[in-house]
């Protein structure tokens, strides 16, 4: 069967597949800086080469690179611009570029791996393409993202959905879950038992990882700058909560552990919350970290570190199987995604202004209408 071809991409003859515009809704920025810079409008629909697939959006996540993104803290698509935002969403496989196959039908519920590495180089090789290290890169962070109608990816790493999980599900749950799963299981080894601290229980990956600890067996101590935000830790399963702005947290663990500490701690704060996170920890500890979005910049003592044969253990987001080990968790109920507030696509500007105030307790994502 010859397939037609429309602006390089092949769609499948199917009556109820729909017809594939040149142009699209997008949600762009062509400067740096606040939240202003967002602007929505017409932009053209991607063109699809050999290996890429065409999906069109219908949820959107907004995650924090996208702000340190926006605001040009690294520069996302080598500096070129107009730049899209977005690498968590869920929609529909609408077409496949020329020469490529997918496993996939064309207007299957997919959402997606979020990362674009090489695939040739010695991590990539030996299984670890989260640890690329010849062009390792993000989608909507280094290549155009979601915040669109429509978004380019390679086909193969499409994930498709269980029949249970919604579109807006799956947009709020690669990158915060996929992230948490990678820390605690792979990289910190949890085991049933196992104490945990997790702080800034309001995060995306927070929220998951209180989750995987409690589906593992682990005992959450959980930590948040709000009465409101630990009421909803406790309702993910954290075992217990208190106020970092209350109270000194080091200080509170060890009394809540007659001093001795905990096992593991999920850190991604960075600034002096790595410092007295260490400090938490039990003789022969595991401190996990995956980033630093109060500072990259911390101050620690080493002394702690090797008296207590203590492991800071370095995590960088997923790998594609981490997603698709969760995803019949996500489908039966057992993981669950928190959705705090849903904006229109055309509102991005106060999506941002409102993800940055940190008023929120689970993801921000953009609703986009066709």
């Amino acid at each position: 069967l010859e397939l037609p071809v429309y602006s390089g991409i092949q769609i499948w003859e199917m009556a109820e597949a729909d017809v594939i515009p040149k142009t699209m809704k997008a949600a762009i920025f062509e400067q740096y800086g606040g939240p202003e810079v967002l602007r929505y409008a017409d932009v053209p629909v991607p063109q699809l080469a050999r290996g890429e697939a065409l999906v069109k959006v219908h949820a959107v996540a907004l995650n924090g690179y996208d702000l340190m993104a926006r605001a040009g803290r690294y520069k996302p698509n080598k500096g070129k611009f107009p730049h899209i935002l977005g690498g968590d969403f869920g929609g529909e496989l609408a077409g496949l570029g020329r020469e490529t196959t997918s496993d996939l039908p064309i207007g299957a519920r997919v959402t997606s791996w979020w990362i674009l590495p090489c695939g040739r180089c010695e991590q990539c090789m030996a299984g670890n393409h989260n640890r690329c290290a010849r062009d390792y890169r993000y989608l909507g962070a280094h290549v155009p993202g979601a915040y669109a109608q429509y978004v380019k990816l390679p086909a193969d790493h499409l994930i498709p959905l269980p029949n249970s999980v919604s579109y807006e599900q799956a947009a709020a749950f690669p990158n915060a879950f996929g992230t948490a799963w990678h820390m605690l299981i792979d990289r910190a080894n949890l085991r049933p038992g196992d104490t945990v601290l997790v702080n800034s229980a309001s995060s995306g990956v927070s929220m998951a990882a209180i989750q995987i600890c409690k589906l593992t067996g682990a005992y959450v101590y959980a930590t948040s700058s709000a009465a409101w935000k630990l009421e909803k830790a406790k309702e993910l399963g954290a075992d217990e909560t208190f106020n970092y702005n209350e109270v000194d947290f080091v200080a509170e663990i060890l009394q809540r552990t007659a001093k001795r500490g905990v096992d593991v701690v999920v850190e991604h704060v960075g600034g002096d919350f790595l410092d007295k996170s260490i400090r938490c920890l039990t003789r022969g500890g595991r401190l996990v970290t995956v980033g630093g979005t109060k500072s990259y910049e911390c101050t620690i003592a080493v002394n702690y570190i090797f008296h207590k044969e203590l492991q800071i253990i370095g995590s960088n987001s997923a790998t594609k199987h981490d997603l698709e080990v969760m995803m019949p968790l996500l489908g039966s109920g057992k993981l669950r995604t928190v959705i705090d507030r849903i904006f229109p696509l055309k509102d991005a500007v106060e999506a941002h202004r409102y993800l940055e105030s940190a008023k929120q307790f689970g993801k921000v994502l953009l609703r986009v209408d066709h």
